[in-house]
């Protein structure tokens, strides 16, 4: 598996980790179905939680977060509609971003709540 590879994976693993100690259910990690893909489904007690994990070994270009573009957002959302459709789940949805700096001297996680929402067409 190639380096950032691991890196993406370790960085889900402790943003699952995180969702968990915060008092989330993890339903589903690396879901994907066709062309759609979410890192982490989650849910709390009032929403379902889809969770885009960016992780970094430094915010030297810029913090993780912003490495998610108005193309990816549109992607996620596409995914999570067809995830609720296809689960028949009406409960609100809101979408996450878990941002993670992880380097030989620190492990930075930043979650932010409701970090964009669905574009309106």
């Amino acid at each position: 598996m190639a380096e950032h590879n691991d890196l993406g994976k370790k960085g889900e693993d402790l943003a699952e980790d995180y969702l968990r100690k915060n008092g989330y259910q993890i339903i589903e990690c690396n879901w994907g179905v066709g062309k759609y893909e979410i890192d982490i489904i989650a849910s709390n007690t009032e929403f379902i939680v889809f969770v885009e994990v960016k992780t970094r070994t430094s915010n030297h270009w810029g913090n993780p977060e912003e490495a998610v573009s108005k193309t990816k957002i549109k992607r996620i959302v596409e995914a999570a509609d067809f995830y609720l459709k296809e689960h028949n789940i009406e409960t609100p949805a809101r979408f996450d971003v878990i941002a993670i700096v992880i380097n030989k001297k620190t492990q930075e996680i930043d979650h932010i709540e409701d970090a964009f929402f669905a574009p309106v067409n």
